[in-house]
């Protein structure tokens, strides 16, 4: 499926995303290892916040984004106290499915390391219906 000429989102679309780590982000606390360091799950939310935040203000009304899929290397660990920066940059647009590209560094610059790295994929949708449908008929 082509992309409409009149679509709201074009690839190219960025956004980014910070985060200052702290006890509660470490996979101890959530419960997905037993270390004091940025917990991968965290590290997935972060990129999704980077995607919903880079189609935040061309959202039509009444629409949403839902993650769809995920593809995400973490690389390196983020000790308590570190800042995390997560880039995601919309590469392709196919009807209602967007592909993000996202990184995550250990800083704002271009020196910065790669902590993680990967692809999101999110579906463009009605709101209204898509609740609806997961809320189920009572």
């Amino acid at each position: 499926m082509e992309q409409q000429a009149d679509a709201p989102f074009a690839p190219g679309l960025s956004s980014r995303v910070e985060l200052t780590v702290t006890d509660s982000d470490t996979a101890q606390a959530v419960g997905s290892g037993d270390v004091p360091v940025l917990a991968t799950p965290r590290v997935l939310a972060l990129v999704e916040a980077a995607t919903v935040a880079a189609t935040a203000t061309r959202m039509p009304a009444g629409m949403t984004t839902v993650g769809t899929r995920v593809e995400l290397d973490h690389k390196l660990p983020t000790a308590i106290g570190r800042t995390v920066y997560a880039v995601a940059q919309l590469a392709k647009v196919d009807g209602r499915k967007l592909l993000f590209e996202v990184t995550v560094s250990d800083g704002p610059g271009s020196d910065s390391a790669v902590v993680a790295e990967g692809r999101v994929e999110r579906m463009l949708l009605d709101r209204h219906r898509f609740v609806e449908r997961a809320v189920g008929e009572s």
